[in-house]
């Protein structure tokens, strides 16, 4: 594997203090955001080399980087970036140039306290370089996920020759891409330029052959836009590749006659387009109706007066009708365009997530209905002004079936974001946030009796609170544990003092503990609290196996599988989570969870991040609003974390419980989410159940042969069982990265 091993001497150059004093937690400051350390430039051998870092810091993330000079000074193009772990080994490959004359290692981006806990380099043979770039390619990136390992570096070697470029460029460019975040607030227009868009020609061929080509009725009411804008608006819709479209514009009563004038042109140049003008002002809902009276197509699209389509919108909607033809809903991605007419701050929502949509309106635009539907339910409901799309939402959704809800993952909706706009800043129409609580609290009690709606922690984000049934039931925590006094008291003292809802028994698993202070403390707490049992069980760890036999043991109606290292923060924590499992759609609900740092460790399960799964938001600070405040919202995942999890213990013997022959250690509760998703239940995550995790303290990381094989075993055994669902997550989006866990490009 390797030749020469290499601990390298670093002195400070720039941006770092050495912290002194017998009791510092941390040996270095970094003063600045870009803190430099230089090594000596002769002591790495050219050829590929393994960087392998574990920084320990405070920050929220960090990462590091090597920089190399040949002879014109560092430059960015040609430094190595690792994204760190906390508390473990981070490892990457790069390839050492020839003729360094520098070498500069920059221990964090930002300003904070660290200690360089480890650091060296190795210089590997280039089969076993080549191996880890194929294990990383093949795992990590989206070209060559589900590829053969053996596959990657010929078809590397290929394309390079056909591109008259060497291999080993191209293969690194590939390679870095794994590491990289790419930010949508800086790199959208980069994301951008590298977006293949369908040709005129492919778009005529399609249109050629398909059979199912709906009019699409496009509801636009007006009142006093910027004639400029609402051209812009027309524009949009007028230049649809697709060409079965019919324009509805109601004027509600404009006092500007440059609107009249605009509208009129437009009118007389295409039939397509059909103007009504209002009499009298009657507000957004009700010249919404207006317009949706000279609707005549099967669908009906909504969109504002200022804002504008991507040229083929319509192309896309009709596409997916051709998977769909059922379809009764269809919505789309969307960004904004400031007042230079400049794209920015795009949203790429999940598919459907009806738990989110009680928290905030994340559908929005484009949505796409079928008219019928529409009417059928009423139309739009004045009184609802600012709101209204959210009320119409809810009330369609609630007739449809969701297999007739289709989100098309393509940014087909640019949103005018001018001063003053709900698009530039929610908080600058309270009246909307005030409507949209309005109609969330009127679909709650139609169909969900019993529940009470608030308004949530941001702007136009609601919360339900779902009742818990008269006679309490009775959930049972599941500890496996063994030894660790240290880990465990904490836990279960917490559980015992800081949890409001009462009706709950403790049950520790405790898998041959050896510890005279672990076993005095599980005795005298199960004597001092007689909800707590202690239940012995000797076989070799295996996570799954023993919360089977701790369930089997349970006499709860409700499971909770909890680790050892957690502590509940906020006293209704089980209240509110027993509320949401008991829900008869719901299956596994999952918290938010803490590093001891206040940052993320858990909100909710991504599929695909790291070749399986990985934890949405991890490293966020604990205040942050997450993409589009999904931070504090209640939603549907497709998997939530074991080490705080409830479900019914009726669902989890349906599925059969954990898997305890493939997955005794890792990605049992994500094989154990998705059988319970497969039944046909939601799963859920809330941010209304907080907790402090200390992840896998107890457990260690997998970072002997032993651990490693078994790890892959684990993965394996994932990727054959679940394949291409794990890389196709409903809750996420497949324009989002599979590679980091912060919601960045792909």
């Amino acid at each position: 594997m390797n030749l020469f091993v290499q601990k390298p001497k670093y002195e400070p150059v720039s941006g770092l203090q050495r912290l002194e004093g017998e009791n510092a937690q941390f040996e270095w400051l970094s003063i600045n955001d870009d803190p430099q350390f230089v090594m000596p430039p002769g002591f790495l051998l050219p050829g590929w080399q393994m960087l392998e870092a574990d920084i320990f810091h405070n920050q929220p993330s960090a990462a590091v980087k090597l920089y190399f000079d040949l002879g014109n000074g560092f430059e960015e193009e040609s430094s190595v970036y690792l994204p760190l772990k906390l508390g473990r080994i981070t490892k990457r490959l790069f390839w050492m140039p020839w003729g360094v004359k520098a070498i500069r290692f920059d221990p964090l981006e930002s300003e904070g306290l660290f200690s360089i806990r480890h650091l060296r380099f190795v210089w590997l043979t280039p089969w076993f370089a080549h191996d880890r770039l194929a294990q990383r390619l093949t795992r990590m990136h989206y070209r060559w996920r589900g590829r053969e390992k053996k596959e990657v570096v010929p078809s590397l070697k290929q394309q390079a020759q056909e591109k008259g470029a060497h291999w080993r460029t191209l293969a690194m460019a590939q390679y870095n891409a794994t590491f990289e975040r790419m930010s949508a607030g800086k790199s959208y227009q980069e994301w951008l330029s590298n977006q293949v868009l369908p040709s005129r020609a492919e778009v005529q061929q399609f249109l050629t052959k398909a059979e199912y080509k709906p009019l699409i009725s496009i509801v636009v009411p007006v009142y006093n836009p910027s004639p400029e804008l609402l051209t812009a608006c027309i524009d949009s819709v007028v230049a649809q590749s697709y060409p079965h479209w019919q324009l509805c514009l109601a004027d509600d009563a404009s006092t500007d006659s440059r609107v009249h004038k605009v509208l009129n042109t437009f009118a007389a140049s295409d039939s397509r387009i059909k103007v009504v003008i209002r009499e009298r002002n009657g507000h957004i809902c009700a010249a919404s109706n207006s317009a949706l009276e000279m609707a005549e197509g099967e669908f009906t699209a909504l969109l504002d007066h200022d804002d504008t389509l991507n040229e083929d919108a319509l192309y896309q909607v009709v596409v997916a009708l051709q998977e769909k033809p059922n379809a009764a809903l269809l919505y789309s991605d969307e960004d904004k365009l400031n007042e230079r007419g400049e794209r920015f701050d795009p949203h790429f929502k999940p598919a459907w997530n009806p738990d989110l949509l009680l928290g905030q309106n994340y559908i929005s635009h484009l949505g796409v209905y079928r008219t019928e539907l529409v009417r059928q339910v009423g139309g739009f409901r004045e009184g609802y002004e600012g709101s209204q799309d959210h009320d119409l939402v809810l009330r369609v959704t609630a007739e449809i079936s969701a297999d007739r809800i289709v989100h098309i993952p393509k940014v087909l909706y640019h949103w005018r974001a001018t001063k003053g706009s709900t698009a530039m800043n929610s908080t600058q129409k309270d009246y909307t946030a005030d409507a949209g609580l309005k109609a969330v609290v009127n679909h709650v009690e139609k169909h969900h009796r019993g529940a009470v709606v608030e308004h949530g922690h941001y702007p136009n984000t609601y919360r339900v609170c779902w009742p818990i049934p008269a006679a309490a039931p009775l959930v049972s925590l599941l500890i496996p544990t063994r030894d660790r006094v240290e880990i465990l008291k904490p836990c279960v003292d917490a559980i015992l003092d800081r949890t409001d809802y009462q009706n709950f028994e403790l049950l520790i698993l405790d898998n041959s503990s050896t510890c005279p202070e672990t076993l005095a403390y599980m005795d005298a707490v199960a004597k001092r609290d007689e909800r707590v049992r202690v239940l012995p069980w000797s076989e070799p760890f295996n996570y799954s196996a023993i919360n089977n036999f701790g369930a089997q043991h349970a006499k709860g109606e409700i499971i909770g599988l909890v680790n050892n290292d957690i502590e509940p923060i906020n006293p209704e924590w089980l209240t509110e989570m027993v509320s949401q499992v008991c829900r008869p759609e719901i299956g596994c609900v999952g918290a938010k969870l803490y590093y001891p740092n206040d940052t993320i460790q858990h909100a909710g399960v991504i599929l695909g991040i790291g070749g399986v799964a990985g934890h949405a938001h991890k490293y966020f600070t604990r205040n942050a609003s997450g993409y589009f405040t999904r931070l504090h919202l209640v939603q549907n995942m497709s998997a939530v974390t074991a080490a705080c999890l409830l479900v019914r213990k009726s669902v989890f013997e349906q599925v059969k419980g954990l898997n305890e022959n493939e997955l005794t250690v890792a990605f049992n509760d994500v094989d154990f989410c998705l059988k319970v998703r497969e039944a046909g239940y939601r799963n859920l995550w809330t941010p209304y159940a907080e907790l402090y995790h200390h992840e896998s303290i107890s457990r260690g990381a997998d970072d002997n042969s032993k651990k490693r094989s078994r790890a892959s075993k684990e993965v394996t055994y994932m990727r054959a069982t679940w394949g291409k669902r794990l890389d196709c997550d409903p809750a996420y989006n497949p324009n989002l990265t599979l590679v980091h866990e912060d919601f960045s490009l792909r």
